[in-house]
């Protein structure tokens, strides 16, 4: 069961820097936004295994920032697993590589997401700001369509779940 996540205003979080770095979880975001937008989670003819509200989010992101002269790029995880929530060595130190050319690290993910970049960073000089927020969580029903389209029929639980 994922995070139901909505995204965080950051403009004012990052105006400040030049470089800023995108990191992103591979499952909560792109399902958040998939049920948000009610588009597919995935068409993999279309965009392989990328989801397209998702991408469309980063790129709105992006833009503005790079329409100001910050230079931009985007780092996830390369294979969503089960155990998506737990990064690998091998994921903290690709991460903390590419973060070192960065003045700003922003998080698409949940809190631990968040916290697991700040450890993971702490020996680059960026900031990390997290750019989601936690709402509850994500309760829907997986429908599979051909040709290789995931759909996600969100189902609203009671209630919001709120961390602070």
């Amino acid at each position: 069961m994922p995070i139901r996540l909505e995204p965080r205003d950051v403009t004012a979080d990052l105006e400040t820097f030049n470089s800023v770095l995108i990191v992103s979880c591979p499952i909560c975001p792109a399902a958040s936004l998939a049920m948000e937008k009610n588009k597919p989670l995935i068409e993999f003819f279309k965009n392989g295994l990328k989801t397209e509200a998702f991408e469309d989010y980063v790129k709105s992101i992006r833009e503005p920032l790079e329409q100001r002269g910050v230079r931009t790029d985007a780092f996830t995880m390369r294979v969503p697993h089960p155990l998506m929530c737990l990064w690998t060595d091998g994921q903290r130190r690709r991460l903390l590589k590419r973060a070192k050319d960065f003045e700003a690290v922003l998080v698409l993910g949940c809190y631990s997401a968040t916290h697991t970049a700040k450890e993971t960073v702490k020996g680059a000089d960026c900031q990390v700001f997290q750019g989601m927020q936690e709402i509850g969580l994500a309760n829907a029903t997986v429908k599979v369509r051909y040709p290789m389209r995931v759909e996600l029929d969100a189902h609203p639980l009671p209630g919001k779940l709120r961390m602070s």
